[in-house]
This record gives structure tokens, sequence and C-alpha cells, in this order.
């Protein structure tokens, strides 16, 4: 059964690396208890330090799965702890190939749907001290995902994470994954994830100029 492990906000804040060296993220979230508001653009009191590339609509909520911790556990050599990567919502039992591109879910008064992979970058490799980290999170798959808020509302880690509507396409989280780091150059695919209302407009971008290659090659 799907389930909430922790909801998890921070701010920005120095992050040191390299002994001498830094930078501005909220990567580092921590659990919160209680009630905690969703809006449009996210949880009341979390924050994100550089907007080009995180938050907005779409990616509203950031995802990960514990289920993953045991494998990046002994990858790192190190424990983890929920909000580790930088998630608000780490969850139990949910994993990128059975979430799909497009399913809602109801958590507590809220309403969420899937918009896209979360894509690894950079400031995982800082973060974790191990530079691989960003490119092992594309090779695994094991990249959690955002949602958009489609109603706001109050929840609490108390609250199922309950499926309301599946999308019926069934382009799952992984197939995104594959379709923008491996299999770039599939017509077929490409116009399928893009039929997708769904997807963010971040990966849509993306995949229409790919397809764009895709086709010119083809003439």
């Amino acid at each position: 059964m799907r389930s909430i492990v922790s909801i998890n906000i921070g701010k920005p804040f120095k992050v040191q690396y390299d002994m001498d060296r830094n930078f501005r993220s909220a990567i580092q979230k921590r659990p919160v208890t209680g009630k905690t508001y969703l809006d449009f653009l996210g949880f009341e009191g979390d924050q994100v330090a550089d907007l080009r590339y995180h938050g907005g609509r779409d990616k509203a909520v950031c995802v990960y799965s514990v289920d993953h911790f045991p494998f990046w556990e002994k990858e790192l050599s190190q424990s983890l702890s929920p909000g580790a990567f930088g998630e608000n919502l780490t969850l139990k039992n949910v994993n990128e190939h059975e979430v799909r591109i497009g399913d809602i879910f109801k958590i507590g008064e809220a309403e969420v749907q899937c918009s896209q992979p979360r894509q690894p970058c950079h400031k995982l490799n800082k973060v974790f001290n191990y530079q691989k980290m960003a490119c092992r999170v594309q090779t695994t798959g094991y990249s959690g995902f955002y949602m958009r808020v489609l109603k706001p509302g109050w929840l609490q880690s108390s609250d199922p994470f309950e499926l309301l509507k599946p999308d019926p396409h069934g382009i799952s989280v992984d197939d995104a994954n594959r379709l923008m780091h491996e299999d770039k150059k599939n017509p077929s695919k490409l116009k399928k994830i893009l039929s997708l209302e769904a997807l963010s407009q971040e990966w849509r971008d993306i995949y229409e100029k790919r397809l764009n290659v895709a086709l010119k090659i083809l003439k």
C-alpha cells in the first residue's frame, strides 16, 4: 500500500563542498509534523533557491521513494533520512515504473498530478560528495518525480497517498526517463509522450525539439 513517510520543507542556505566552496540551495529538506498546507506553488514554508530549474506550477511538489534508500546507502556508504534528495514528499511502496505521467493522486484535502520525472543535476554530486551521483540517478532510473497541484488543501503524513485517476495513456515516469536519456530520437515514442496534456512544459519543449530533429533526419 502506498503511504507517506514524511512531508519535508526547507529554505535556501549555503551548502559547502570541496572544503572551501559553496553554493546556495534548498535541497536539504527536513520533515515537518502536523498539518501542512499545499498550494499551487508548493508547501507553505518551503522555498527553492533557483527558480530557473526548480519550482513553479509544473514542479510544485518533488517526490522520492524511501524504497530506493537501501540501494543508495550501500552505494554511498552512508545512512539517509527523509528529505535527503530534496523531496517534499518521501513515499513508500511507490516507484517510477508504476507511476504514470498524468496520474492524479489525493492526499488529505489536496489533489496532485504527476507532471515529469525529477531531472538529476550537479548539485546532487556536491551534496553527497560523489561525482557520479547525478549520472547514477539517471542510469538507475531512481529519479523520483514532480507533481503539479490541481486542488490545494491541508495534508499530513498520516494521510494515504491514494491514486484517484490513472492516466489512460500508460506512459510511466520510467518510460519518460528512458526517452529522455536513452531512446532519445524515437519519433513514435516522442509523438506519444507529446500527446500527454499533463506533461510539463519544460520536458515538452525538449521532446518537441528532438522530434523535429528526428523527423528531419528521416526525410
